[in-house]
């Protein structure tokens, strides 16, 4: 192996700490996103072959923001192919995110990652990665490669959108 290939190759180690440390956040991103746990997996499972094979070289601290992107990238290419394009409703979307007892809750928040899936893609990427994964809009804009206004007006017309979304179903 030449020293271009050695350089970014990621040890076992390496990859055994990333994989630790952010698989669950690309499961559930991923499960979010499509809705059905199994392709999640696979999602999931693809992001980490990737990274290993490929062995990008990452910035320190910009692990996560990278594995989300491919995460969110595979994401949209199996959301487009057409035997994807079946939402189902009543589905056990809630199995990755803590549940509370009151079922008047679980059908809220059942309804309210419905409506998320309904939204077009450019509005459900920063509505996931801000309100479930927590990041800022620089960082949102550095991750999907696009100007901060533009993860603004997005973050705001997906709000917008979700709130259509919800007040036409009657969930709210």
């Amino acid at each position: 192996m030449n020293e271009r290939a050695q350089a970014g190759r990621m040890d076992d180690e390496q990859f055994e700490a990333l994989y630790m440390r952010y698989a669950d956040d690309v499961l559930r991103v991923s499960f979010f996103y499509l809705g059905d746990r199994q392709q999640a997996e696979d999602v999931t499972q693809d992001v980490f072959v990737r990274l290993l094979t490929h062995g990008p070289d990452l910035e320190p601290g910009k692990e996560k923001a990278w594995l989300l992107k491919v995460a969110l990238n595979r994401c949209r290419d199996l959301w487009r192919a057409a035997w994807v394009k079946r939402v189902v409703l009543g589905s056990p979307a809630l199995e990755l995110t803590p549940a509370p007892d009151q079922m008047d809750d679980r059908l809220e928040k059942q309804e309210l990652l419905a409506a998320i899936r309904r939204l077009p893609g450019d509005f459900r990427d920063v509505i996931l990665l801000h309100y479930y994964q927590g990041y800022g809009i620089a960082e949102m804009a550095e991750m999907l490669n696009v100007p901060e206004g533009t993860i603004s007006s997005r973050l705001s017309r997906g709000r917008k959108k979700l709130e259509d979304i919800l007040k036409e179903s009657g969930a709210r």
